[in-house]
């Protein structure tokens, strides 16, 4: 019996890369297949083969070898592609065993599953072929891509474009009129939340509702059979796997990429006591991590938190982003609660961490997006800023403070008849979070976002000073209670038109925000023209038309996406919104925009008017350094309170004029762009924004 050996932070990669490693799962060879399944303290492992078409009926059991590095495995005609499998495993009773050899067992590399009813499932052999036709990966470059996070069931799910047939699924997501959607609004990376297989948990099964967002991972390999066509279901794992290829082909042809949100830091199989369907029942003590006693020590809220410092848990999720990024053609990856995969075996968080390391040096994960959720639930969990080179982060602090400026410090205003803060923070995040992020890593590694799937709505944002999530089962209590949101003077629905239109801007504000910031920008689809989840801002249990995006629209609604569609453009058209690095002072940095920065007087800011709550009004300068691309300069006025102001467009050698792109101000974008000269006075209404080309 071989015990796993911990890694740590100053190991070497070789124990997670260890060739005893390699080809764990189901390998398909002329002889039938070969399986290999990792337990370090397994006493006996058996393998187990099901009648085609009756999941109860076993027709064989055949046992695994143990051979090195804690490996077992076993050669048989019997594994064929469409074949069902389980796997038993028994071993000795100690402190964090949970050996059964009564318990069917999910292939922790299966490619396929199929159920028998809850905790009930079969793993299936997948041979996997497909004709890619010489579809190649858009590999959009880092300061170009725009990221538009959705649910793959709720995107498509009401279409009306989209045949009833494919609603929901994966097909339904690369329809012609999705792809339509994608493109006129200009968006170049599509985030899938969940769509590895998943189950629902119990608790939520006794309320009548169902895990919606899939952050409850059934398996690391096989894509969740639900999001298939009900015809492709009905053929098995081989059918609904082709679908998710046949999606990403094309969604690739299109020049779109996919980008799937994973979850590795914990499993369906929940806290002690919960479902025995995997890992837990192959070896517990090493996938999870524990106290000496078998305790769990839980740092993602999940109850179970998978242990990377054990080499073949790392090697497992690695193994996994190899095979989504080769096999299915994946082009990035968004790593939920990322913090805990980088935690040691004392438990602590380590950007240096072997498993962190090896996704960024794989040479097989080469040009792949890595975006990392940088935190979790554990002691010193949140690590916005400290991931190493290569990787992207949510920032969390780009989140806050933008909603601090436009919502809560403007709520606050209205009471205090002061602003609790001035703009020199919401200007840092806005030219790119150098404050969190190295020099060596620079803006791109800020995945700047407003909203996401978890939290309010766009709309809601405006619209709810406090959640509403009754409709969860959990008396309101689920759910961030700090959301920086604002109502703008009454909660939810008005017919009032004043407070309406304050929030149409407000939301505008916001998303000119978002998209004009240096950084790699993530809209939360249906932000695009305001969906409202009517104020519950954790609907992660609802899959209904409550989180199904609605594609009836009202004209104003028509008039947000079309100032997004605008925002994008101009985002393209300027390359000094998108650099690539940080400026230094006296240096020539390519692909960095030179910033400046005026008051509403056109001069120089100063030092005090950075932090002095009265001032919240800015003129900022970006100019790009050429690199790729013809230079460009481009200034945004953003004025943060709700009196109107005149603001004297700056004098700036070089410059003879100034062309108006884009304001905030506008129900409808201004169709002709119109010029002003520098020392013009432009007149900004309460709380808005406007952005200009230099000339």
């Amino acid at each position: 019996m071989v015990s796993p050996e911990p890694l740590t932070a100053l190991a070497s990669p070789p124990g997670l890369l260890s060739s005893d490693l390699d080809d764990l799962g189901v390998t398909l060879g002329p002889d039938g297949g070969t399986l290999r399944v990792w337990s370090a303290h397994a006493g006996e492992i058996e393998l187990v083969v099901f009648d085609d078409a009756d999941l109860d009926w076993i027709t064989d059991t055949i046992p695994l070898a143990p051979t090195v590095g804690g490996v077992w495995s076993v050669t048989t005609p019997l594994l064929r592609p469409g074949t069902r499998y389980a796997i038993r495993v028994d071993g000795p009773s100690t402190p964090g065993g949970t050996f059964n050899p009564g318990t069917l067992l999910v292939e922790p590399y299966s490619r396929g599953l199929v159920s028998g009813g809850y905790e009930d499932w079969r793993s299936v052999v997948i041979d996997g072929s497909f004709d890619w036709g010489g579809i190649a990966k858009p590999a959009v470059p880092m300061d170009r891509a725009v990221i538009y996070e959705g649910h793959l069931k709720g995107m498509s799910k009401r279409h009306p474009l989209v045949p009833p047939a494919l609603h929901g699924t994966y097909a339904g997501l690369a329809h012609p009129a999705m792809i339509e959607h994608f493109l006129t609004l200009g968006v170049t990376s599509i985030e899938l939340l969940p769509v590895h297989a998943f189950a629902t948990e119990p608790r939520l099964l006794q309320h009548g509702l169902s895990n919606y967002w899939g952050y409850n991972s059934l398996n690391f390999f096989t894509p969740h059979g639900a999001y298939a066509t009900e015809e492709n279901r009905r053929q098995g794992p081989e059918a609904i796997l082709r679908e998710f290829k046949g999606m990403v082909k094309l969604l690739h042809q299109a020049g779109l990429e996919v980008i799937l949100d994973v979850v590795y830091n914990h499993t369906a199989e929940e806290g002690i006591g919960g479902p025995r369907t995997s890992l837990r029942g192959i070896d517990n003590r090493s996938y999870y991590r524990q106290q000496d006693d078998g305790v769990y020590i839980d740092v993602t809220g999940c109850g179970n938190s998978v242990n990377t410092s054990t080499d073949a848990a790392a090697r497992l999720i690695l193994d996994s982003l190899r095979y989504w990024a080769g096999d299915v053609q994946i082009d990035g990856f968004r790593f939920d609660l990322a913090a805990t995969l980088g935690r040691d075996a004392a438990h602590h968080f380590t950007p240096d961490h072997p498993l962190l390391r090896a996704i960024m040096d794989d040479p097989a994960l080469a040009g792949v997006k890595m975006i990392a959720e940088p935190w979790d639930v554990g002691m010193g969990g949140w690590q916005t800023g400290n991931f190493a080179d290569g990787w992207m982060e949510w920032n969390d602090r780009y989140r806050d403070r933008v909603r601090n400026f436009w919502l809560s410090d403007v709520d606050y205003a209205r009471r205090a008849s002061t602003a609790p803060v001035g703009i020199g923070g919401f200007a840092t995040r806005l030219s790119g979070s150098s404050n969190t992020f190295s020099a060596e890593r620079g803006p791109l590694a800020s995945v700047n976002f407003v909203t996401a799937h978890d939290g309010f709505t766009l709309r809601d944002l405006v619209s709810y000073d406090v959640k509403h999530n009754v409709g969860n089962g959990e008396q309101n209590r689920d759910g961030a209670d700090t959301n920086r949101s604002f109502n703008h003077g009454a909660e939810g629905p008005t017919t009032d038109e004043a407070i309406l239109a304050t929030r149409r801007k407000a939301m505008r504000n916001i998303l000119g925000t978002l998209l004009l910031s240096a950084g790699v920008p993530m809209l939360t689809a249906g932000d695009e023209f305001a969906r409202t989840q009517r104020g519950n801002n954790n609907a992660y249990c609802h899959d209904s038309p409550l989180t199904w995006i609605s594609w009836d629209h009202a004209p104003w609604q028509d008039d947000l996406f079309a100032h997004v569609q605008r925002l994008l453009r101009l985002r393209r058209e300027n390359p000094a919104l998108r650099p690539s690095r940080f400026a230094k002072l006296d240096e020539r940095t390519p692909s960095a925009s030179v910033m400046e920065w005026y008051d509403q007087t056109g001069s120089t800011m100063s030092i005090d008017q950075w932090t002095d709550p009265s001032n919240r009004t800015l003129q900022y300068v970006a100019a790009s350094t050429p690199e790729h691309e013809s230079f460009n300069r481009i200034l945004l006025m953003v004025h943060g309170n709700e009196r109107p102001v005149d603001v004297t467009l700056p004098v700036i050698e070089g410059v003879a004029s100034f062309l108006s792109l884009w304001s905030s101000e506008d129900d409808t974008p201004h169709a002709a762009p119109a010029e002003f000269l520098p020392g013009e006075v432009v007149t900004l209404a309460g709380t808005s924004m406007r952005l200009f080309r230099a000339e």
